[in-house]
C-alpha cells in the first residue's frame, strides 16, 4: 500500500476520534442540593402549597427550610396562590379542604388548641388571606392558619356585645400576611353598631354606631322601617316565614369589598335584604329583596373580583333554578345561571345553598339536610358561566356531606 494512503487513513481516523469524543462525554448536571440556601428557598417557595407537607420527608436540609424565616419571606413574595376551600360538615370536623390547584380533597389535622374542651365545638365563621376565624360556644373567637396549624385565641370581647343580636362577622387581611382585622355588626334595626379587632394592636377597637342612608340620598340620620317577619302558605300548604333560617356556619355570612376606595361590608338581613355597611362613612344602606317575600328560596352573598353578588336557588313552574345576580343602577341583574337540566335536580328537595367567591370562581354547597335529599359541591366559573359538580369526598369508604365552605389561600407565612 502506498505510504501516502496509509498516512491519509491514519489522519482521517484521528479526526474521526476527535469528533466523536465530545459526543460520548457525559453532560454536566446540576441538582437542587448544589443551590445555595437563598436560591433553594426561592425555588421551593414557588412549588404548589400541597408540596409543603412533603418537604420534611425529603431530607434534613429541606425539612429545615420549612422553619426558616427567610423561606417564609420568599413565600410572601409569591403574588397569589390557587385557593383552597375549607369544608364544614355537620360534625364540625375541621380537617377537609378542596385544593383547586390539584382538583382534589385533602385531609388536614386540626391543631391541638382546637381540640381543647372549651373550644372543641368551635364553628368557622369567616376567612381572609391564609386565615380562618372560629367562634366558640362561649362566643369568643379563635384564628387559625390551616396549613401551619398555628392557632390563637383573641382577647375576650366582653358581655355588652354578647347580649345583643349579632348580624355579621367578616375578616380582612392586609398585604402583610401577619395583619388582619375582624369586623362584627350587631344591634337591632335601625340601630346597628360596629366593633373591630385589630391584630396589630391585639385589641378590640371602640364600638361605633352606623346611621342609615337611603339610596340616592346624602348621609342622614333617617329612621329605618321595621324588619318584620311575614308568614305565608307554600305550595305544599306549609306555613313559611320570611325570616331566613341559615346554616349555623353561614349564619353571619358577610363579605368586605372596596367601593370607590371605601370599605363596605355586606350581609343578608333576616328578611332577605342585602345590607351594605360603609365602614369609612359609618353608615349603611339596604338593597331591596331580590324576590318577593312569598317566594321560597335560598340565598347567599359573595364577593368575586372585588364586586358583590348574590347566589339564589329558587323554585318556579315545577322546576328549580340556580342563578347569580348583581345590583346595577338601582335594580338586580342576572349575570349567570346554571343549565336548567342540571338545576332541576334540586326541585322539591328544600335545599339550602352556602356559597363563597374567589376571583372568577364560586364554590357552592347544596344541602337539603334530609334523608334522600341532595348534597353536592359545585364550582361555577362566573366569567364563562360554566357549572361543574365536584366529585364526592370519601373518607374511609364513607361519602362526606358538607354544609358550607370558606375560601383561603394556603400560605405558611400567614401569622395568627
Amino acid at each position: 500500500m502506498d505510504p501516502n494512503q496509509d498516512s491519509a487513513m491514519a489522519e482521517r481516523k484521528t479526526k474521526t476520534r476527535k469528533r466523536k469524543q465530545p459526543e460520548s462525554a457525559p453532560a454536566a448536571t446540576a441538582s437542587l442540593d448544589e443551590l445555595n440556601q437563598d436560591l433553594l428557598e426561592r425555588v421551593l417557595s414557588r412549588l404548589p402549597a400541597s408540596s409543603f407537607f412533603r418537604l420534611r420527608s425529603v431530607c434534613k436540609r429541606w425539612s429545615s427550610v420549612m422553619e426558616s424565616a427567610t423561606f417564609r419571606l420568599a413565600c410572601s413574595e409569591v403574588p397569589s396562590r390557587d385557593p383552597w376551600f375549607f369544608m364544614v360538615d355537620p360534625q364540625l370536623d375541621r380537617s377537609i379542604v378542596y385544593d383547586t390547584s390539584e382538583n382534589n380533597w385533602k385531609n388536614l389535622n386540626p391543631p391541638s388548641l382546637l381540640n381543647q374542651s372549651h373550644i372543641s365545638n368551635s364553628m368557622p365563621v369567616a376567612s381572609a388571606g391564609g386565615l380562618i376565624c372560629f367562634r366558640t360556644v362561649s362566643e369568643e373567637f379563635v384564628v387559625r392558619n390551616p396549613v401551619t396549624r398555628a392557632c390563637r385565641e383573641l382577647p375576650k370581647i366582653g358581655p355588652l356585645i354578647k347580649n345583643r343580636t349579632l348580624h355579621a362577622i367578616a375578616m380582612k387581611c392586609s398585604g402583610d400576611y401577619g395583619l388582619y382585622k375582624l369586623v362584627l355588626v350587631f344591634g337591632e334595626f335601625p340601630d346597628l353598631s360596629i366593633r373591630i379587632y385589630d391584630s396589630m394592636k391585639n385589641a378590640w377597637e371602640e364600638e361605633f354606631a352606623l346611621h342609615r342612608r337611603f339610596e340616592g340620598t346624602p348621609d342622614s340620620d333617617a329612621v329605618c322601617g321595621d324588619d318584620e317577619t311575614v308568614y305565608f302558605l307554600s305550595k305544599t300548604g306549609e306555613v313559611i316565614a320570611t325570616n331566613m333560617q341559615r346554616s349555623p356556619s353561614k349564619q353571619y355570612s358577610s363579605i368586605i369589598t372596596l367601593e370607590e376606595g371605601e370599605e363596605v361590608l355586606y350581609f343578608l338581613s333576616s328578611s332577605g335584604t342585602l345590607v351594605g355597611c360603609n365602614l369609612t362613612r359609618k353608615s349603611y344602606i339596604e338593597r331591596p329583596r331580590i324576590l318577593p317575600v312569598y317566594f321560597e328560596y335560598s340565598i347567599d352573598v359573595i364577593e368575586c373580583n372585588g364586586e358583590v353578588a348574590v347566589v339564589v336557588l329558587s323554585e318556579f313552574l315545577e322546576s328549580a333554578s340556580l342563578r347569580v345576580w348583581k345590583f346595577f343602577d338601582g335594580h338586580w341583574t342576572q349575570v349567570a345561571a346554571m343549565n336548567p337540566a342540571m338545576s332541576h335536580e334540586f326541585y322539591g328537595k328544600k335545599a339550602d345553598i352556602n356559597c363563597v367567591g374567589c376571583g372568577d370562581s364560586i364554590f357552592i354547597c347544596v344541602n337539603s339536610g334530609e334523608s334522600g335529599g341532595c348534597c353536592c359541591a359545585i364550582m361555577c366559573d362566573l366569567g364563562n358561566n360554566e357549572w361543574v359538580e365536584l366529585p364526592k369526598c370519601e373518607v374511609d369508604g364513607r361519602v362526606r356531606e358538607f354544609m358550607s365552605a370558606f375560601s383561603f389561600e394556603p400560605r405558611i407565612e400567614a401569622c395568627v
